[in-house]
């Protein structure tokens, strides 16, 4: 199993990543009011959109597992900020499941690049 949970831990965070596409590629009312309330619609919506799928697809291919983690890791910390500070815990009566959502893909990735630190090819390699 050991070897194993990074992949585990690749597709989950991907499937969380790519399942919400939906929602802001066919400017599902739920999305739409989110980026309202930032600022951000539509560009940002799509945007964001897009920046998600190329991190999904990116934590799927084993040379670029470590890109595709950083860039989940900027993305999603920008949706917590933003749930942070401007949107509440809880949005649209969801019970808070996108901001625990945001926090749970964010520590995956988190994981997922610290188990794939080594692939990073500008980080001086010890030893």
């Amino acid at each position: 199993m050991k070897k194993h949970l990074p992949l585990v831990l690749r597709i989950i965070v991907a499937v969380i990543l790519i399942q919400t596409l939906r929602f802001k590629f066919t400017a599902h009312p739920d999305s739409v009011y989110i980026f309202n309330r930032v600022g951000l619609e539509p560009y940002g919506r799509i945007g964001i959109g897009i920046l998600e799928l190329i991190a999904g697809i990116l934590l799927l291919i084993p040379k670029t597992i470590w890109a595709g983690a950083v860039l989940t890791l900027g993305v999603i910390s920008g949706a917590i900020l933003i749930h942070l500070t401007q949107l509440g815990i809880e949005v649209n009566n969801d019970g808070g499941v996108l901001f625990i959502t945001a926090i749970v893909t964010f520590i995956l990735s988190a994981v997922i690049l610290y188990i794939y630190k080594k692939d990073i090819p500008f980080i001086k390699k010890a030893g």
